[in-house]
């Protein structure tokens, strides 16, 4: 029955909806099945009986069965589910693979690469990007229930519910072969969760009982991005959702029953020219006001004052420029009264309380002088009083602020200093939290607290095979650019540089880049390197968040010049700090990051050694053409960050700075590593740079994996990626 295998397409009627499916028969009669628009694929079938142009099989997680029989071309038959029968005919078809699939490395090339890595070390790949057995715990509003994944044989990551009082488990959402991207509670009663098909970021929000029953797709539509946008706790069957349903390129708020998915739109975005960038509800689901785009760079705001039946146009200003609605004010009986982030009238965020009826600050409730304020936390439960205001600087700062919280982080100090620690959960009540503890060394314990009690416990120790004392430390450093201006960065050094010893370097820049920047904290991939004797160098250069509206905005139009320098002049104060081998450095980054590891080669082929480019731009304009159809709105945006393809002059300066127009100055080994379906840098970046060096004979590994988008999410995937990887750089660093 070889002309059976194959893959099948049908349309299952279901009267108010139509369903795609996708199936498809190996020659070893495995038989899985897929739905596009509901983000699940790869579902495997039971009971499969193949045989005589027969095929049957069941899918026991949709409770349906199908029995058919091979007609020509096409499979005709019947599906059976609850007490429903329906006809459908499996047409054949060929599923093609995006990009080139010729370029790819066969597996076998991928093997022996990642063989390239000798040595007997006390750590393995997986021990650093293998899943933790259990994670991602929280608490039901009503502390009844504690909620976490746990993976299982297959390294699917299910959802389980624990009655903590009686200790029964429910295993309440199954993932398959599409990852579940997150979930959460939103009631008592009901969790949310999210997924995508294969990276695409076009994600589904699904709701289900605590018990596992009445699991529906809350948003079935297909190539359809929704988020979640507000929890309404006071109104405890709704959430608000955004989704760009009705046109590709702008969202609008959605009010929908979770336990019907029934919906109404909130707002209507009709200026898609000037899309609404972001929405601001109230704790009752009100829309109090709206940021919308303006001629493609400024940002207008319309607020609604309490009373009023219109939106008022309430200022213009710059994209780049703060003035964000952090929190109404729910302690005060004006209702126009709201916590603001803003840098309007300084460089650094600072955190105002605003009187949107008087367009006046009341008082300045935070700031700091060297970094962005960018953390508050109210309590609700306490008529929404302040607990805590912070910042990000070289580490995370928290300040407590009512006595509540000064009783809570002097308990939870007495147990936890010298680590960062936050609250992953905690009931309505605010009387039981989960505690998240991690370090530079320390992957990440939970722990229980009662606040009445001060009592705190471990609960969970995520990463037990990774001992802290093994862990290298990760160093906060600053230096400064070429051109003068202050840069901070960190540098996680093995143990053998602490002796003295100069060692390999690699330099990891971030991706964004504009607002994005490196943290302090535990990172697996620099303790992976540390494990292995290479040093990691992460540098915040210019255009990166958290510094101020002066240093993001000096990296505009900087992207592959004086960001790389910030880059380079880091790696020379490493240098000169005595911890590295001049002679051998790589460079590794992913999106941005990937960009500039080629840039980092064709800019300064001396400098180092190799490079690893991993779902990065190489060429600024065909990523301009090929942007998602809800990023197009915002690309006269882009074109300030990056460069104005319009403009003869920075369209030269982009022609030089995009490293495919550049290749005759690579000189040094390249491993490529793609996502198939990455939505933003799409596949055609890496093949066309894979392709003109094979052209110029220069051997470049190519990794590509056909179910991940923007970077890897599966952990086979990432396990992979990172044995082949440090294969690479064992031979070219070592």
């Amino acid at each position: 029955m070889k002309d059976i295998i194959g893959d099948y397409k049908a349309v299952l009627d279901l009267g108010e909806m139509q369903l795609d499916l996708v199936l498809h028969i190996t020659e070893d009669n495995i038989i899985t099945l897929d739905l596009p628009s509901q983000g699940a694929m790869g579902i495997e079938a039971s009971n499969v009986v193949v045989s005589d142009g027969s095929v049957d099989f069941s899918i026991t997680a949709m409770q349906m069965s199908f029995s058919g029989k091979k007609a020509g071309d096409s499979i005709e038959g019947t599906i059976k589910q609850m007490e429903q029968e329906i006809a459908v005919v499996f047409e054949k078809t060929v599923i093609t693979l995006p990009g080139n699939p010729s370029l790819v490395s066969s597996e076998e090339e991928l093997i022996a690469l990642a063989n390239k890595e000798q040595g007997n070390y006390k750590y393995r790949v997986e021990d650093y990007f293998q899943r933790p057995t259990s994670s991602s715990f929280q608490l039901s509003p009503n502390g009844k229930y504690l909620s976490y994944r746990e993976k299982d044989e297959k390294n699917k990551r299910h959802v389980y519910v624990k009655e903590i009082e009686s200790g029964k488990v429910i295993r309440v959402i199954e993932e398959g072969e599409e990852l579940v991207r997150g979930y959460g509670w939103i009631n008592d009663d009901r969790l949310a969760y999210m997924m995508d098909n294969g990276g695409d970021e076009n994600y589904h929000i699904y709701a289900v009982n605590v018990d596992g029953t009445n699991n529906i797709d809350l948003t079935p539509f297909d190539k359809v991005q929704a988020g979640i946008l507000n929890m309404l706790k006071e109104q405890k069957d709704y959430i608000i959702i955004s989704m760009n349903l009705e046109n590709a390129q702008i969202f609008e708020p959605y009010k929908i029953n979770i336990n019907t998915g029934e919906y109404v739109k909130l707002f209507t975005n009709d200026d898609p020219a000037n899309p609404v960038a972001g929405y601001d509800f109230d704790k009752d689901g009100n829309l109090r006001g709206y940021s919308k785009m303006f001629n493609g760079i400024q940002t207008q705001y319309y607020y609604k004052v309490e009373g009023s039946t219109t939106y008022e146009l309430f200022h213009t200003i710059n994209w780049s420029d703060t003035f964000s609605l952090m929190a109404f004010n729910y302690a005060s009986t004006n209702k126009d009264e709201a916590y603001v982030l803003t840098n309007l009238d300084s460089d650094k965020q600072r955190i105002v309380l605003y009187d949107f009826k008087t367009k006046t600050v009341v008082k300045e409730v935070y700031a700091n002088e060297e970094y962005d304020a960018s953390i508050i936390g109210l309590s609700r439960n306490r008529n929404w009083e302040i607990d805590y205001l912070g910042y990000e600087g070289e580490k995370v700062v928290i300040e407590p602020v009512s006595d509540t919280f000064k009783k809570i982080s002097t308990d939870l100090e007495k147990h936890f200093a010298g680590y960062e620690y936050s609250i992953a959960a905690k009931t309505e009540k605010e009387d039981r939290y989960l505690i998240i503890v991690q370090s530079d060394k320390l992957y990440g314990k939970y722990y229980n607290y009662d606040k009445e009690t001060g009592n705190v416990s471990l609960l969970y120790d995520l990463m037990p095979q990774l001992k802290e004392e093994d862990m290298a430390e990760m160093l906060p450093i600053s230096f400064m650019s070429r051109d003068g201006i202050k840069l901070h960065g960190y540098i996680t050094l093995p143990k053998s540089a602490k002796d003295g010893n100069k060692v390999p370097l690699i330099v990891n820049p971030h991706g964004g880049p504009q607002g994005i920047r490196d943290s302090w904290g535990f990172n697996p991939e620099t303790q992976l390197f540390a494990s292995r004797g290479y040093a990691t160098l992460q540098v915040n250069f210019r255009i990166s968040g958290g510094y101020g509206k002066e240093f993001f905005t000096s990296g505009f139009k900087q992207i592959g010049r004086k960001v790389m320098d910030d880059v380079e002049d880091g790696v020379h104060y490493v240098i000169e700090q005595g911890w590295v081998d001049a002679s051998k450095i790589a460079i590794y980054g992913a999106s941005h990051g990937g960009y500039a590891t080629l840039m980092g080669l064709v800019k300064t082929p001396d400098l180092y050694t190799c490079g690893i480019d991993y779902v990065g731009v190489s060429s600024i304009f065909t990523f301009f053409e090929s942007f998602p159809e809800y990023w197009k709105p915002y690309k006269d945006m882009v074109k300030e960050i990056w460069y104005d393809l319009d403009n003869e002059e920075e369209r030269e300066i982009a022609r030089e700075v995009s490293p495919v127009y550049q290749l005759h100055k690579i000189n040094k080994p390249l491993f490529v590593v793609q996502g198939a379906n990455d939505p933003r840098v799409k596949i055609a970046e890496s093949d066309q740079i894979v392709e003109a060096l094979r052209q110029r004979g220069f051997e470049v590994p190519y990794m590509v994996k056909y179910d991940e988008g923007h970077g890897f999410a599966k952990e086979e995937n990432s396990i992979a990626f990172y044995k082949c990887m440090m294969g690479f750089v064992s031979e070219h660093l070592k």
